[in-house]
């Protein structure tokens, strides 16, 4: 990465003197300075401070971290604070995951310019490797796709994420993987889910592995939001779908690609697809917030929510504090971490269980009404279906705001599995 010269400087410092009566209020401070990407380059998201969002990072203690942005684990993101954006035609950005799989957020105070690629796709579902079994990576803000047949007692599994694709086993060793969901179903995938503004913002979930040979599910695609307060002109191309499959394996669903400038304009392409092999992958979601939007910017797949906005507006970027919330805080008794990995022990458990048939998982919601449906799914590492149980057991802990702890008795796998909670207003 090469800082632009000084005409280059004073060029964007003009242009957005010229745009002050026709921006929008973004909350970026542009310490993480000008992102400009002539070449080919990969943005390693673990490098990132684990500290909150907008912390003041201007003192001298901080200017050996900038531009590696801040992971706020209370927002699940990894947030830059760009003064300006320029990806040069014929290079492709791509991200190396936080540990976290958290999606990425650009706040930027001038112009973005993509006239090369940007990708958060998913990986395609490798075969198992003799080295150990293999779990297709998302991109940021995305989910694992499930493993293949690794070897006796290491079977295949399913896909993970809110939609990630079931595992169907026919006999002790053979099944097949279902497609992952999140904006449309995949392939006999599970219910869509997310909403379309994007808040919170989210990516797309895994395809299940195959069960005969090696063959995993493909990775959900990631997650982005890119807010100027200036424009955004895309040339080039956004991607965030879904990885691929073997056949026999559920592909990945398409992610989650948030614009939110003054000006939104080119005549790039904007994709999160689902990639379409075997059992296909669902398509993610698109939303695309201006004050004025080019018509030109007319290759989307999908077809984008599109929300107007009126000059000097301050969108929001995160959740709004009395939002709805809903967070795991214990398993079988044991106090779930604020921050969980689902590592499967590359950092150690975040709980561990004895060996038990079933365990209750608390739930704690904030500003979500008593007739919502709260379900917490596990997922195995391996071996077998993922299993989805409605929590029917609640009581109100306060009405101001209002806070429910929800508590459902779930199965227990041996081995690693991940647990979540989905939530469905009425």
């Amino acid at each position: 990465m090469k800082t632009p010269i000084s005409l280059c400087r004073l060029a964007a410092l003009a242009t957005a003197a010229l745009s002050l009566h026709a921006a929008i209020n973004i909350p970026s401070n542009g310490l993480d300075g000008d992102l400009v990407i002539t070449t080919n380059e990969v943005i390693d998201l673990s490098r990132a401070l684990t500290v909150a969002w907008d912390t003041d990072r201007s003192g001298a203690n901080w200017s050996a971290d900038l531009g590696k942005g801040v992971y706020d684990s209370n927002k699940w993101a990894v947030v830059f604070h760009y003064r300006s954006v320029q990806i040069a035609a014929g290079a492709t950005v791509t991200f190396a995951n936080h540990p976290s799989r958290a999606p990425v957020v650009w706040l930027v105070q001038g112009d973005v310019t993509i006239d090369g690629v940007l990708s958060l796709d998913g990986q395609t579902g490798n075969p198992q490797s003799s080295a150990g079994s293999f779990l297709a990576e998302p991109g940021p803000g995305g989910f694992r796709g499930g493993p293949g047949f690794f070897s006796v007692g290491v079977g295949a599994g399913p896909g993970f994420g809110p939609g990630g694709g079931q595992y169907s086993p026919v006999s002790s060793n053979n099944g097949w993987g279902r497609g992952g969901s999140f904006g449309t179903s995949g392939s006999e995938g599970p219910d869509p889910y997310g909403n379309p503004s994007l808040l919170p913002l989210i990516g797309g979930s895994g395809g299940g592995g195959y069960g005969s040979d090696s063959r995993g599910g493909g990775a959900g695609g990631g997650a982005i939001l890119i807010a100027s307060q200036s424009s955004i002109s895309v040339e080039g191309e956004i991607w965030a779908n879904g990885g691929g499959n073997y056949n026999g394996a559920g592909s990945g669903s398409g992610g989650a690609i948030r614009l939110v400038a003054h000006s939104i304009n080119g005549t790039g392409s904007l994709k999160c697809l689902g990639k379409n092999d075997g059992y296909f992958g669902g398509l993610g979601r698109i939303r695309i917030e201006g004050v004025s939007r080019s018509p030109d910017l007319t290759k989307v797949d999908p077809a984008p929510d599109v929300l107007p906005l009126v000059a000097n507006a301050t969108p929001l970027i995160w959740l709004p504090e009395n939002g709805p919330t809903a967070a795991i805080v214990s398993v079988g008794g044991k106090s779930a971490p604020r921050d969980p990995l689902a590592s499967f022990g590359a950092y150690g458990a975040d709980v561990a269980l004895s060996r038990v048939e079933t365990v209750p998982v608390v739930v704690v919601t904030t500003n979500v009404p008593e007739i919502s449906t709260v379900t917490v799914r596990v997922t195995p590492r391996a071996n077998g279906r993922f299993t989805e149980t409605i929590a029917t057991n609640f009581q109100t802990i306060s009405t101001t705001p209002l806070v429910i702890q929800w508590t459902a008795d779930v199965p227990v796998n041996t081995g690693y599995s991940a647990v979540q909670v989905k939530v469905r207003r009425p």
